[in-house]
């Protein structure tokens, strides 16, 4: 079942000056995948991530989830839908440092005023899911860089949305940090299914994905799946990135 579908996907800057970040993109997700967006700088990867979580407008083209173009929506109905369909995780985390950790993670469920019953059920069951359960009452700034993107994952996820968004989720984190991080990004996605993009540099964090999509001046320039073993994935990766232009693989 599609989960994703973006078709001709276009972004241009500027109006004497054109800047095309996106260039009639095309591709489709189905449901329960877990994709990984990688490319040299300025290739249009979180450009392209930026469009499907309905934070900037494309050019031209057109994004369906779950058959439902959010870009046609507006205000309310726009604030909803990411509120209800998609979870995000950023690479600073984007915690409060005003609420704990465990009010950081049900903060979405408060927003959707869900009873204070079935917050404390959802909290206590995913803060097992990553192993937060220790650090529930503790501040954003008590915590480690590793535990603080663990509670980012606990909150993006505890809504159930349709889909999850990722943007350099690892780029904080020391490499053990960054492993047992992408180990429970693979474990929520095989367990519940959830369709999970992820727009990363670190080929290592990227063979814990299905599939890489690569992207190179705003197109798509090459995709491959893993064979189930990562590090045959891993070199794969490697071999990709090397052609599409040396060692810098940054956003």
């Amino acid at each position: 079942m599609e989960m994703l579908k973006v078709s001709h996907l276009g972004k241009t800057y500027g109006k004497e000056v054109m800047y095309h970040a996106l260039n009639q993109i095309s591709f489709s997700i189905e449901h329960g995948e877990f994709v990984g967006v990688m490319g040299p700088s300025g290739s249009g990867k979180t450009t392209l991530l930026n469009m499907i979580s309905t934070v900037d407008q494309p050019t031209t083209g057109d994004i369906l989830i779950n058959g439902l173009n959010p870009l046609h929506l507006k205000g309310d109905a726009l604030a909803l839908f990411r509120r209800r369909e998609l979870g995000f995780v950023f690479q600073d985390f984007n915690l409060l440092d005003t609420l704990t950790v465990g009010e950081n993670v049900v903060l979405p469920l408060t927003l959707d005023m869900i009873s204070v019953t079935e917050q404390d059920r959802r909290l206590h069951s995913i803060a097992k899911t990553l192993r937060i359960e220790h650090l529930l009452g503790k501040r954003t700034y008590e915590i480690s860089g590793g535990e603080a993107q663990r509670t980012a994952i606990a909150r993006a996820i505890i809504h159930n949305p349709s889909l999850l968004l990722a943007d350099e989720p690892t780029g904080n984190l020391d490499s053990k940090s960054a492993r047992t991080v992408m180990e429970l990004f693979e474990k929520i996605n095989k367990e519940h299914q959830l369709t999970t993009i992820m727009v990363t540099h670190d080929p290592v964090a990227a063979s814990y994905c299905g599939r890489i999509i690569f992207i190179k001046d705003g197109t798509i320039y090459n995709e491959i799946h893993s064979g189930g073993l990562r590090q045959q994935f891993y070199q794969q990766i490697i071999d990709v990135l090397s052609l599409l232009g040396g060692a810098d693989h940054g956003v």
